[in-house]
């Protein structure tokens, strides 16, 4: 029992620690000059997956590399099965008024570029500088829309903002951000590790499974929330972005501290995150709304999945 306790504390300390650092690194870089449009598209970007991203590294450099894969794999398919289906059912996703055709086009790719590398055998720090290039790629036609925007009058204050936040508390957020990150993340994989070992699963199963999910809560939490505003666009725009981040960034950064395997058993789960991609072809490309029926279906697809992974 023990170990499932010291999971659970450390997904929890992963989420409060990774808003933390969100917040305190995005007032920080505000105080200090650098343009919100950047902080927009980089620190919040990057702030909001550092709970995977630790996750991930922490697995590699403890000799868990199936929780890392699992984890990026397990949470994608999670995303658009899971993360986009309870929603859906609460209140459609009224998806036929937002383009996020571009989007999608990239994570689509995203999702096809990892697959190809992944089938070679082992993902290698060549394989991660290839995934980072594909992303810095996406980054710069993200920062050149993102000028035409602020251009036209259009610029968003970066989320976490607040002008009238004291030194002191956006030091407090920085210090609670990277203490607890690498410490939630330490306590996560290590009892998961022990987990598998006990219930006699491997650990590529607890990463796309267990750690998935709670890894995937933040992104559920902001689409519901997103859903019943009827803001279908963020709903969207949020899983996209989540997908192609987890599959370029967290993978590329965490295969340069070591080699991540990607044997037989993950082909399976291939398979089923591109399919879940696939799935969501309806609904961006033909603009259809993603009805409460189809939020029933995609979150029986995710359980059927779940099923089929741990049977």
């Amino acid at each position: 029992m023990m170990p499932w306790i010291l999971s659970a504390l450390g997904l929890v300390v992963l989420l409060v620690a990774g808003d933390a650092l969100v917040r305190g690194s995005v007032n920080l870089a505000l105080r200090i000059g650098i343009p919100a449009l950047i902080v927009s598209l980089t620190v919040v970007a990057f702030g909001t997956s550092a709970p995977e991203l630790l996750i991930s590294v922490s697995a590699v450099l403890d000799n868990a590399p199936g929780i890392a894969l699992g984890n990026v794999v397990g949470s994608n398919i999670a995303n658009i099965l899971l993360v986009l289906g309870i929603p859906a059912m609460i209140s459609a996703l009224h998806t036929s008024q937002c383009d996020t055709r571009k989007g999608y086009l990239q994570m689509l790719g995203a999702t096809l570029l990892f697959i190809a590398l992944a089938w070679w055998g082992t993902l290698t720090w060549v394989s991660g500088l290839i995934l980072l290039a594909a992303l810095g790629a996406i980054l710069f036609t993200m920062v050149r829309e993102a000028q035409a925007h602020r251009a036209n009058g259009e610029a968003e204050e970066p989320e976490g903002a607040d002008p009238n936040m004291p030194g002191w508390r956006i030091a407090v957020y920085l210090v609670i951000g990277l203490i607890g990150l690498p410490w939630g993340a330490h306590l996560l994989v290590e009892n998961a590790t022990i987990i598998a070992r006990s219930l006699g699963v491997s650990e590529a199963v607890i990463g796309l499974t267990l750690v998935a999910v709670g890894t995937s809560l933040p992104e559920l939490a902001t689409t519901v929330m997103a859903a019943l505003r009827r803001q279908a666009d963020v709903a969207l725009g949020n899983v996209i972005g989540s997908n192609f981040f987890n599959l370029l960034g967290i993978i590329g950064l965490a295969s340069l501290f070591g080699p991540i395997p990607t044997g037989p058993e993950f082909n399976f789960d291939l398979g089923a995150m591109l399919v879940a991609a696939l799935l969501l072809i309806p609904f961006v490309m033909f603009r259809r709304d993603i009805t409460r029926l189809w939020g029933v279906v995609l979150t029986a697809l995710y359980l059927v999945y779940l099923v089929t992974v741990l049977v």
